[in-house]
């Protein structure tokens, strides 16, 4: 499948190995209707053998925040995806575009990266290879230098990714839903 015709200069970022295409209000319409297919056209690639890709939960507020601000499309979530196998094999974005009110006291200006690789694709850099790229799309084409991780200090993969990108801690905070949570900014 190629990527969506309305993937647009934003709609996805490259990196040697990998394709980040924006997820965009079709793609969380069709999961949420339980609609491969529609979802699967809407991204212009494969999903993974495990449905739904992304949870109700974070679907319903991914397309929240897009209904309330189309303009954050870019700086939200984003299928990864190994072109060369045609599959979504993860996703990653920022929480929020930049300069979020909770990220003031921390890195003013600064974005909020999440991401997870799904299970059968872990252990091969991918979160890395994203991660840098993404940071990279932000920095390069829209000037961010203030990036901000949240991590669970049992999360050593991601402890890992994030050391390898030359995150440092900051602090730490109790996230509502995920528990305790480590802070980390990189400064660009």
């Amino acid at each position: 499948m190629a990527a969506p015709a309305d993937a647009g200069v934003d709609g996805e970022i490259r990196s040697q190995r990998l394709a980040l295409r924006s997820m965009t209000a079709p793609f969380y319409e069709a999961v949420l209707a339980g609609d491969r297919a529609a979802a699967e056209s809407a991204l212009g690639t494969r999903l993974p053998a495990a449905w739904p890709p992304v949870s109700e939960r974070r679907s319903r507020r991914w397309l929240g925040m897009l209904r309330e601000d189309p303009e954050r499309g870019p700086w939200l979530a984003r299928a990864i995806v190994e072109p060369g196998r045609g599959e979504m094999i993860g996703h990653i974005g920022f929480h929020d575009r930049p300069g979020a009110p909770d990220l003031d006291g921390i890195a003013p200006g600064g974005v909020e990266i999440g991401y997870s690789v799904f299970e059968p694709f872990r252990g091969r850099g991918y979160a890395k290879e994203a991660a840098g790229a993404l940071m990279g799309w932000a920095h390069d084409r829209h000037g961010i230098t203030r990036f901000v991780a949240s991590v669970s200090p049992e999360n050593a993969p991601s402890l890992a990714v994030i050391a390898a990108l030359g995150f440092e801690r900051v602090g730490e905070h109790l996230d509502v839903e995920d528990g305790l949570e480590h802070v980390f900014v990189r400064r660009i």
